[in-house]
């Protein structure tokens, strides 16, 4: 089963957990704006942030490789298991060995208190990551589904005990994160029996670590690059605002991560199809398909999240978190360049082009870093938001042109960079008003419209496809 066929089961698998869980997840945002300051939430950020760039970094990202390699024919699955569980070793260790002294010495007093914390967080974050990929890689997708299921009700009932009835403040938001995906990690550990991969030894892996690491090690440099584009900000922001800001600033990805949800489903589905399906002439048009309809998908969620960014946060945003709703329409069009910037990241890892990916997206983290100093110590949270932004848009400029070295696709370039005009349009008139008005709503949705009718081919070709499929399984 391949082609759109295979994409689409495997989005509709991913889908069961990623939308319906994180969207739960979603909707206890009120309950952290209510409960935790801006300083702890900001805190709680920080810390997660730091964690999401040492994982990368102490396992030479070695997950990309986890997941890619079980995908060649003949492939030994468990041996490659086994490569990343010596990889998250060789991480761990140094680390528990800093904390610790740090512990003793304070020589980070923002880590001090948390220690423990920071450390659980990060080897179950690491472990995560490495059976999250691995369960794609043998094509575990249903599994996969369910372990997020999982996750995502351990992580809203304990937030809701931690919280609300035990009130364990910043403690208690910990807490239930880190037993959240630890529960995830458990069950994928159980389905995907992975204790197989623990009979190798570092002797009988030496060739398959090797090549694994020459794999994953550009990987890397993509994987910090993409964390500088998503998470350098914070820590500019603290520098310059302090935490309080940092943490308005991390609250306003609530409502883009709604379009995150979608463009975390697709990846996962997306990297298997890329790699099973990949064809340099696209002589039935599936890349250039599917790049039109993913392209379509996200520009029409981002039109109706920026319409609505207003209302939702204002349900959303409790307390002094309120105005972060004026970084939310700039954040959701750095994320629809990420999403597309990610699907021809797909591409580049069929190919095993990790080259490529890895210097496009250092370009743009150099980018964000240069346009941060100065937005954000002009324009606070909100400059951080509009570099993201910019950033995100070198990222897929540059890959348009790169792409067409590995695979034939045909881009309606002139097309798409209207509706991204309209975008743009739409974020300046929600900044523009000082209050909500009908007048405003009546043009969003005029743009929203408008932005429908360009991708209508898309919109028509995309229904009959799925129509189809339903027939066939009839048939």
């Amino acid at each position: 089963m391949h082609g759109i066929r295979y994409l689409i089961k495997n989005i509709g698998l991913l889908t069961i957990s990623s939308f319906g869980t994180k969207l739960l997840s979603f909707f206890l945002v009120p309950l952290y704006t209510n409960i935790l300051s801006t300083s702890e939430y900001g805190l709680y950020d920080l810390l997660n942030t730091t964690i999401a760039v040492l994982v990368p970094l102490l396992t030479v990202n070695i997950a990309d490789a986890v997941m890619r390699f079980p995908l060649d024919k003949g492939s030994n699955p468990n041996a490659i298991l086994s490569v990343g569980f010596q990889f998250f070793l060789i991480g761990f260790i140094p680390l528990t060995i800093i904390v610790f002294l740090n512990y003793l010495i304070n020589f980070l007093p923002i880590l001090h208190d948390y220690s423990i914390y920071f450390i659980l967080l990060y080897m179950v974050t690491a472990l995560n990551g490495i059976m999250n990929s691995y369960a794609r890689g043998i094509e575990k997708i249903a599994a996969l589904s369910i372990s997020g299921i999982i996750s995502t009700i351990f992580i809203i009932i304990l937030n809701i005990l931690l919280l609300v009835f035990f009130p364990f403040g910043i403690n208690g938001y910990f807490i239930a994160n880190i037993v959240g995906i630890a529960a995830q990690t458990a069950y994928l550990f159980i389905a995907a029996e992975a204790w197989k991969g623990f009979k190798y030894s570092l002797r009988s892996t030496s060739d398959l670590r090797h090549e694994m690491k020459t794999y994953s090690l550009p990987l890397m440099t993509n994987t910090l690059a993409w964390w500088v584009n998503n998470s350098s900000a914070r820590y500019i922001i603290t520098w310059l605002r302090g935490l309080s800001e940092n943490g308005i600033f991390s609250v306003s990805y609530k409502i883009p991560s709604i379009l995150s949800i979608f463009q975390t489903i697709f990846m996962q589905a997306w990297t298997i199809s890329a790699t099973k399906d990949f064809d340099p002439e696209d002589r039935k048009g599936f890349f250039t398909k599917v790049y039109n309809y993913y392209n379509f998908a996200m520009t029409i969620i981002c039109s109706f999240l920026i319409m609505t960014a207003r209302l939702m946060a204002s349900f959303l945003y409790a307390k002094g978190f309120y105005t972060a709703w004026r970084c939310v329409p700039f954040l959701l069009i750095s994320i629809l360049f990420g999403a597309i910037s990610g699907y021809l990241g797909g591409i580049f890892a069929a190919v095993k082009d990790s080259r490529s990916i890895a210097t496009t997206t250092l370009i743009g983290a150099i980018t964000n870093i240069i346009l941060d100093f100065g937005l954000v110590f002009i324009f606070g949270s909100i400059g951080a938001a509009i570099a993201n932004m910019v950033s995100y848009w070198v990222v897929w400029a540059m890959r348009m042109r790169i792409v067409r070295r590995h695979v034939r696709i045909v881009f309606h370039v002139f097309r798409d960079y209207v509706s991204y005009a309209l975008l743009m349009v739409q974020c300046c008139l929600l900044l523009s008003f000082p209050r909500d008005d009908w007048g405003l709503y009546i043009i969003e949705f005029g743009l929203f419209i408008a932005i429908f009718v360009l991708y209508f081919r898309e919109v028509s070709q995309l229904f009959t496809e799925i129509i189809n499929l339903f027939v066939a399984k009839r048939i």
